[in-house]
Protein backbone atom coordinates (compact mmCIF):
# COMPACT_ATOMS: atom_id res chain seq x y z
CA UNK A 1 0.00 0.00 0.00
CA UNK A 2 1.41 3.48 -0.98
CA UNK A 3 1.18 6.55 1.01
CA UNK A 4 0.19 9.62 -0.31
CA UNK A 5 1.00 13.49 1.51
CA UNK A 6 -0.58 16.92 0.94
CA UNK A 7 -0.90 20.10 2.38
CA UNK A 8 -4.61 20.15 2.29
CA UNK A 9 -6.85 17.53 1.33
CA UNK A 10 -10.06 18.27 -0.53
CA UNK A 11 -12.59 15.86 -0.52
CA UNK A 12 -15.09 16.48 -2.59
CA UNK A 13 -14.80 17.82 -6.51
CA UNK A 14 -18.03 19.64 -6.62
CA UNK A 15 -18.96 23.58 -6.11
CA UNK A 16 -17.25 23.88 -2.20
CA UNK A 17 -14.14 21.09 -2.97
CA UNK A 18 -13.09 23.19 -6.43
CA UNK A 19 -14.01 26.80 -4.95
CA UNK A 20 -11.15 25.47 -1.57
CA UNK A 21 -8.83 24.17 -3.54
CA UNK A 22 -8.83 26.96 -5.76
CA UNK A 23 -8.63 29.14 -2.94
CA UNK A 24 -5.51 27.29 -1.16
CA UNK A 25 -3.71 26.56 -4.02
CA UNK A 26 -3.49 30.13 -5.23
CA UNK A 27 -2.09 30.47 -1.51
CA UNK A 28 1.12 28.07 -2.41
CA UNK A 29 -0.59 25.17 -0.66
CA UNK A 30 -0.09 21.68 -2.04
CA UNK A 31 -3.61 20.60 -2.69
CA UNK A 32 -5.20 17.14 -3.47
CA UNK A 33 -8.61 16.75 -4.63
CA UNK A 34 -10.50 13.40 -3.86
CA UNK A 35 -13.74 13.03 -5.93
CA UNK A 36 -15.32 9.78 -6.06
CA UNK A 37 -17.02 10.42 -9.61
CA UNK A 38 -15.37 10.27 -13.06
CA UNK A 39 -15.11 13.96 -13.45
CA UNK A 40 -15.12 17.28 -11.47
CA UNK A 41 -17.99 19.73 -10.68
CA UNK A 42 -20.48 17.65 -8.72
CA UNK A 43 -24.06 19.05 -9.24
CA UNK A 44 -22.77 21.85 -11.18
CA UNK A 45 -22.03 19.82 -14.10
CA UNK A 46 -25.57 18.65 -14.32
CA UNK A 47 -27.33 22.17 -13.74
CA UNK A 48 -28.33 23.69 -17.06
CA UNK A 49 -29.87 26.88 -15.45
CA UNK A 50 -28.75 29.91 -14.71
CA UNK A 51 -27.82 31.28 -11.36
CA UNK A 52 -29.57 33.63 -9.22
CA UNK A 53 -27.76 36.19 -6.77
CA UNK A 54 -24.68 38.95 -7.82
CA UNK A 55 -21.76 39.24 -10.08
CA UNK A 56 -19.63 37.41 -7.73
CA UNK A 57 -21.60 34.28 -7.57
CA UNK A 58 -21.90 34.22 -11.28
CA UNK A 59 -25.66 35.40 -11.88
CA UNK A 60 -26.88 34.89 -15.03
CA UNK A 61 -24.41 31.65 -15.58
CA UNK A 62 -25.66 28.52 -16.47
CA UNK A 63 -23.92 25.91 -13.60
CA UNK A 64 -21.90 23.67 -16.11
CA UNK A 65 -19.84 27.03 -17.08
CA UNK A 66 -19.22 27.90 -13.64
CA UNK A 67 -17.76 24.46 -13.56
CA UNK A 68 -16.00 25.15 -16.01
CA UNK A 69 -14.78 28.94 -14.13
CA UNK A 70 -13.77 27.05 -11.36
CA UNK A 71 -11.71 24.43 -13.08
CA UNK A 72 -9.95 27.48 -14.89
CA UNK A 73 -9.17 28.74 -11.84
CA UNK A 74 -7.16 25.98 -10.15
CA UNK A 75 -5.62 25.15 -13.75
CA UNK A 76 -3.89 28.34 -13.22
CA UNK A 77 -2.11 26.76 -9.98
CA UNK A 78 -2.05 23.19 -11.16
CA UNK A 79 1.40 23.16 -9.88
CA UNK A 80 0.08 22.62 -6.49
CA UNK A 81 -2.88 20.41 -7.73
CA UNK A 82 -3.12 16.63 -7.87
CA UNK A 83 -6.59 15.60 -8.44
CA UNK A 84 -8.17 12.22 -8.37
CA UNK A 85 -11.55 11.16 -9.75
CA UNK A 86 -13.03 7.92 -9.73
CA UNK A 87 -11.67 7.56 -6.25
CA UNK A 88 -13.55 7.41 -3.10
CA UNK A 89 -12.37 7.94 0.59
CA UNK A 90 -12.57 4.92 2.73
CA UNK A 91 -12.19 6.38 6.20
CA UNK A 92 -10.42 8.28 8.95
CA UNK A 93 -8.21 6.88 11.44
CA UNK A 94 -7.95 9.59 14.43
CA UNK A 95 -4.92 7.98 15.71
CA UNK A 96 -2.52 8.78 13.26
CA UNK A 97 -4.17 11.20 10.71
CA UNK A 98 -4.34 9.16 8.04
CA UNK A 99 -7.17 8.82 5.48
CA UNK A 100 -7.78 5.50 3.33
CA UNK A 101 -8.72 5.84 -0.10
CA UNK A 102 -9.77 3.31 -3.02
CA UNK A 103 -9.36 4.57 -6.78
CA UNK A 104 -11.34 2.21 -8.74
CA UNK A 105 -11.42 -1.05 -7.68
CA UNK A 106 -8.09 -1.89 -7.62
CA UNK A 107 -5.84 0.99 -5.93
CA UNK A 108 -6.21 1.19 -2.48
CA UNK A 109 -3.83 3.93 -0.90
CA UNK A 110 -3.01 6.14 2.18
CA UNK A 111 -3.13 9.63 2.59
CA UNK A 112 -1.22 11.72 5.49
CA UNK A 113 -2.52 15.40 4.80
CA UNK A 114 -1.77 18.02 7.44
CA UNK A 115 -5.45 19.58 6.56
CA UNK A 116 -8.59 18.82 5.04
CA UNK A 117 -11.40 20.12 3.61
CA UNK A 118 -14.45 17.73 3.68
CA UNK A 119 -16.93 19.16 1.13
CA UNK A 120 -18.97 15.51 0.66
CA UNK A 121 -22.25 17.33 -0.23
CA UNK A 122 -25.60 15.42 0.21
CA UNK A 123 -27.22 12.26 -0.30
CA UNK A 124 -30.82 11.91 -1.75
CA UNK A 125 -33.33 11.10 1.02
CA UNK A 126 -35.96 8.54 -0.38
CA UNK A 127 -39.85 8.28 1.16
CA UNK A 128 -41.10 4.60 1.54
CA UNK A 129 -44.35 3.49 -0.74
CA UNK A 130 -45.27 -0.11 -2.19
CA UNK A 131 -43.21 -0.82 -5.31
CA UNK A 132 -40.85 2.21 -4.82
CA UNK A 133 -38.21 -0.69 -5.68
CA UNK A 134 -39.44 -1.13 -9.14
CA UNK A 135 -37.55 0.26 -12.03
CA UNK A 136 -38.41 3.82 -13.19
CA UNK A 137 -38.45 5.23 -9.98
CA UNK A 138 -35.63 6.98 -9.81
CA UNK A 139 -33.95 10.28 -7.70
CA UNK A 140 -33.78 13.95 -8.96
CA UNK A 141 -30.11 13.85 -8.95
CA UNK A 142 -30.27 10.43 -11.35
CA UNK A 143 -32.51 12.11 -13.77
CA UNK A 144 -29.81 14.91 -13.54
CA UNK A 145 -27.16 12.94 -14.52
CA UNK A 146 -29.10 10.49 -17.05
CA UNK A 147 -30.35 14.07 -19.02
CA UNK A 148 -27.60 16.86 -17.89
CA UNK A 149 -24.63 14.82 -18.19
CA UNK A 150 -25.15 11.41 -20.83
CA UNK A 151 -28.41 12.90 -23.23
CA UNK A 152 -30.39 9.98 -21.96
CA UNK A 153 -34.42 10.66 -21.63
CA UNK A 154 -35.64 8.64 -18.45
CA UNK A 155 -38.70 8.00 -19.91
CA UNK A 156 -42.03 9.56 -21.83
CA UNK A 157 -44.25 10.95 -18.65
CA UNK A 158 -42.83 11.74 -15.79
CA UNK A 159 -43.92 11.85 -12.11
CA UNK A 160 -43.10 14.45 -9.91
CA UNK A 161 -42.84 14.26 -5.93
CA UNK A 162 -41.34 17.05 -4.01
CA UNK A 163 -41.72 21.59 -5.24
CA UNK A 164 -38.91 22.53 -3.70
CA UNK A 165 -36.19 23.87 -6.03
CA UNK A 166 -34.62 20.33 -7.27
CA UNK A 167 -37.79 19.17 -7.93
CA UNK A 168 -39.00 22.20 -9.79
CA UNK A 169 -36.02 22.93 -11.74
CA UNK A 170 -35.79 18.94 -12.95
CA UNK A 171 -39.31 18.94 -13.99
CA UNK A 172 -38.57 22.48 -16.35
CA UNK A 173 -35.58 20.15 -17.66
CA UNK A 174 -37.44 17.41 -17.99
CA UNK A 175 -39.84 19.55 -20.05
CA UNK A 176 -37.12 20.82 -22.31
CA UNK A 177 -36.35 17.46 -23.45
CA UNK A 178 -38.91 16.86 -24.47
CA UNK A 179 -40.57 14.59 -21.75
CA UNK A 180 -44.26 15.05 -19.80
CA UNK A 181 -44.52 16.06 -16.53
CA UNK A 182 -47.71 14.66 -15.66
CA UNK A 183 -47.81 16.66 -12.00
CA UNK A 184 -45.82 18.12 -9.47
CA UNK A 185 -47.12 16.62 -5.99
CA UNK A 186 -46.11 18.15 -2.72
CA UNK A 187 -47.00 17.04 0.50
CA UNK A 188 -47.13 20.80 2.12
CA UNK A 189 -49.81 23.10 1.62
CA UNK A 190 -46.85 25.54 0.07
CA UNK A 191 -44.04 25.35 -2.72
CA UNK A 192 -40.46 24.91 -1.04
CA UNK A 193 -38.84 26.18 -4.24
CA UNK A 194 -38.72 30.17 -5.56
CA UNK A 195 -41.83 30.88 -6.81
CA UNK A 196 -40.09 31.59 -10.24
CA UNK A 197 -39.65 28.22 -11.48
CA UNK A 198 -42.77 26.85 -10.24
CA UNK A 199 -44.33 29.37 -12.49
CA UNK A 200 -42.15 28.54 -15.66
CA UNK A 201 -43.95 24.58 -15.16
CA UNK A 202 -47.43 26.28 -14.47
CA UNK A 203 -47.30 28.32 -17.65
CA UNK A 204 -46.13 24.87 -19.56
CA UNK A 205 -49.10 23.36 -18.47
CA UNK A 206 -48.11 21.45 -15.16
CA UNK A 207 -50.13 21.05 -12.54
CA UNK A 208 -48.89 21.44 -9.02
CA UNK A 209 -50.56 19.30 -6.43
CA UNK A 210 -50.55 21.12 -2.82
CA UNK A 211 -51.32 18.60 0.10
CA UNK A 212 -50.76 15.47 -2.12
CA UNK A 213 -48.12 12.43 -1.93
CA UNK A 214 -47.64 9.10 -3.51
CA UNK A 215 -49.35 5.70 -1.89
CA UNK A 216 -48.36 3.61 -4.44
CA UNK A 217 -46.15 2.96 -7.46
CA UNK A 218 -48.08 0.70 -10.27
CA UNK A 219 -46.39 -1.72 -12.51
CA UNK A 220 -45.87 -5.71 -12.90
CA UNK A 221 -41.77 -5.24 -13.80
CA UNK A 222 -41.39 -1.62 -14.39
CA UNK A 223 -43.51 1.44 -13.47
CA UNK A 224 -47.04 1.97 -15.24
CA UNK A 225 -48.46 4.70 -13.29
CA UNK A 226 -48.76 5.85 -9.53
CA UNK A 227 -51.67 6.26 -6.87
CA UNK A 228 -51.31 9.79 -5.36
CA UNK A 229 -54.27 11.02 -2.51
CA UNK A 230 -54.74 14.16 -1.13
CA UNK A 231 -53.41 15.09 2.47
CA UNK A 232 -55.48 17.11 5.22
CA UNK A 233 -53.22 19.44 7.68
CA UNK A 234 -52.11 16.68 9.71
CA UNK A 235 -50.57 15.33 7.05
CA UNK A 236 -53.37 12.30 7.10
CA UNK A 237 -54.81 10.97 3.60
CA UNK A 238 -57.90 12.51 3.34
CA UNK A 239 -59.47 9.38 0.90
CA UNK A 240 -59.34 11.10 -2.26
CA UNK A 241 -57.56 9.09 -4.48
CA UNK A 242 -56.17 9.72 -8.32
CA UNK A 243 -54.52 7.68 -10.12
CA UNK A 244 -51.78 8.61 -12.85
CA UNK A 245 -50.27 8.01 -15.97
CA UNK A 246 -46.57 7.39 -16.06
CA UNK A 247 -43.50 5.30 -16.40
CA UNK A 248 -41.45 7.76 -14.12
CA UNK A 249 -41.38 8.46 -10.78
CA UNK A 250 -38.99 10.96 -9.87
CA UNK A 251 -38.09 11.87 -6.02
CA UNK A 252 -37.34 15.41 -4.72
CA UNK A 253 -37.88 15.00 -1.40
CA UNK A 254 -34.17 16.43 0.22
CA UNK A 255 -31.18 16.10 0.65
CA UNK A 256 -29.43 15.00 3.90
CA UNK A 257 -25.62 16.06 4.30
CA UNK A 258 -23.00 13.61 4.08
CA UNK A 259 -21.02 13.83 6.91
CA UNK A 260 -19.43 10.51 7.53
CA UNK A 261 -15.65 11.30 7.53
CA UNK A 262 -16.49 14.17 9.84
CA UNK A 263 -17.86 11.85 12.38
CA UNK A 264 -14.73 9.55 12.40
CA UNK A 265 -12.69 12.64 12.79
CA UNK A 266 -14.17 13.32 16.22
CA UNK A 267 -15.92 16.41 15.23
CA UNK A 268 -18.86 17.50 17.19
CA UNK A 269 -21.60 17.30 15.32
CA UNK A 270 -25.38 18.34 16.38
CA UNK A 271 -28.85 17.62 14.58
CA UNK A 272 -30.39 20.78 12.93
CA UNK A 273 -33.27 20.69 11.44
CA UNK A 274 -33.05 23.53 9.24
CA UNK A 275 -29.72 22.71 8.15
CA UNK A 276 -31.44 19.16 6.86
CA UNK A 277 -29.49 16.69 9.37
CA UNK A 278 -26.50 15.90 11.43
CA UNK A 279 -23.88 18.81 10.51
CA UNK A 280 -20.38 19.76 12.27
CA UNK A 281 -19.96 22.56 15.01
CA UNK A 282 -18.06 25.30 13.23
CA UNK A 283 -16.13 28.20 14.25
CA UNK A 284 -16.43 31.73 11.61
CA UNK A 285 -13.12 30.14 9.30
CA UNK A 286 -15.14 26.81 9.43
CA UNK A 287 -12.98 24.61 11.41
CA UNK A 288 -14.52 22.21 13.24
CA UNK A 289 -13.72 21.14 16.84
CA UNK A 290 -11.21 18.77 14.90
CA UNK A 291 -8.01 21.97 14.31
CA UNK A 292 -7.23 19.70 11.24
CA UNK A 293 -10.56 19.67 9.99
CA UNK A 294 -12.82 22.08 7.94
CA UNK A 295 -15.82 21.63 6.45
CA UNK A 296 -17.65 23.79 3.31
CA UNK A 297 -21.17 23.05 1.31
CA UNK A 298 -23.70 21.08 1.78
CA UNK A 299 -21.97 18.84 4.33
CA UNK A 300 -22.46 21.70 6.38
CA UNK A 301 -26.33 22.06 5.97
CA UNK A 302 -28.74 22.16 2.91
CA UNK A 303 -28.33 25.06 0.74
CA UNK A 304 -27.83 27.10 -2.57
CA UNK A 305 -24.32 26.10 -4.52
CA UNK A 306 -23.56 29.99 -4.68
CA UNK A 307 -23.30 29.69 -0.51
CA UNK A 308 -21.11 26.35 -0.84
CA UNK A 309 -18.90 28.34 -3.26
CA UNK A 310 -18.39 30.55 -0.94
CA UNK A 311 -18.10 28.85 1.96
CA UNK A 312 -15.51 26.57 0.11
CA UNK A 313 -13.61 29.78 -0.09
CA UNK A 314 -13.65 30.33 3.45
CA UNK A 315 -12.79 26.93 4.19
CA UNK A 316 -9.71 26.89 2.11
CA UNK A 317 -8.32 29.91 2.70
CA UNK A 318 -8.60 29.46 6.22
CA UNK A 319 -6.80 26.23 6.36
CA UNK A 320 -4.26 27.50 3.88
CA UNK A 321 -3.75 29.97 6.45
CA UNK A 322 -3.38 28.29 9.10
CA UNK A 323 -0.38 26.47 7.75
CA UNK A 324 1.19 29.84 7.27
CA UNK A 325 0.42 29.93 3.81
CA UNK A 326 0.21 34.06 2.54
CA UNK A 327 -3.19 34.59 2.23
CA UNK A 328 -5.13 37.94 1.95
CA UNK A 329 -7.18 38.11 5.44
CA UNK A 330 -9.26 41.02 3.94
CA UNK A 331 -10.79 38.57 1.67
CA UNK A 332 -12.23 36.62 4.95
CA UNK A 333 -14.64 39.59 5.75
CA UNK A 334 -15.22 40.13 1.63
CA UNK A 335 -16.35 36.24 1.61
CA UNK A 336 -18.93 36.47 4.86
CA UNK A 337 -20.61 39.74 3.26
CA UNK A 338 -21.43 37.51 0.18
CA UNK A 339 -22.64 34.59 2.63
CA UNK A 340 -24.54 36.78 4.69
CA UNK A 341 -26.12 38.65 1.24
CA UNK A 342 -27.12 34.78 0.30
CA UNK A 343 -28.75 34.37 3.23
CA UNK A 344 -30.88 37.59 3.62
CA UNK A 345 -34.85 38.25 3.62
CA UNK A 346 -37.33 35.67 4.03
CA UNK A 347 -35.48 32.59 2.01
CA UNK A 348 -32.87 32.67 3.72
CA UNK A 349 -34.18 32.50 7.34
CA UNK A 350 -34.10 29.45 8.04
CA UNK A 351 -30.39 28.85 7.03
CA UNK A 352 -29.77 31.74 9.29
CA UNK A 353 -31.40 29.89 12.34
CA UNK A 354 -29.37 26.92 11.22
CA UNK A 355 -26.45 28.48 11.30
CA UNK A 356 -26.80 30.24 15.08
CA UNK A 357 -27.15 26.60 16.45
CA UNK A 358 -24.14 25.21 15.16
CA UNK A 359 -21.80 28.49 14.98
CA UNK A 360 -18.86 28.64 17.51
CA UNK A 361 -17.11 32.08 18.23
CA UNK A 362 -13.83 30.01 18.87
CA UNK A 363 -12.87 26.45 20.36
CA UNK A 364 -10.64 27.99 23.24
CA UNK A 365 -7.62 27.84 21.72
Amino acid sequence: MTDKTTDILVIGGGAAGLSAAAEASSAGARVMIIESDLHLGGQLVKQTHKFFGSKEEYAGTRGYKISDILLDEIDANKKNVEILTNTTVTGYYIEDGTFTAMRGEEEYFRIRPKKAVVATGAQERLIPFPNNDLPGVYGAGAVQTLMNVYGVTPGRRVLMIGAGNIGLIVSYQLLQAGVEVAAVVEAMPRVGGYWVHAAKIRRLGVPILLRHSIKEAVGDRVVSGAVIMELDEKFNPTGRESNIDCDVICLAVGLTPTTEILSQAGCKMQYVPQLCGFVPLRDRTLRTSNPNFWSAGDATGIEEASAAMVEGRIAGMSAAHSLGFPVVTAKFDEYWSRLDHLRAGEVGEKIRAGVAVVQRDGWGG
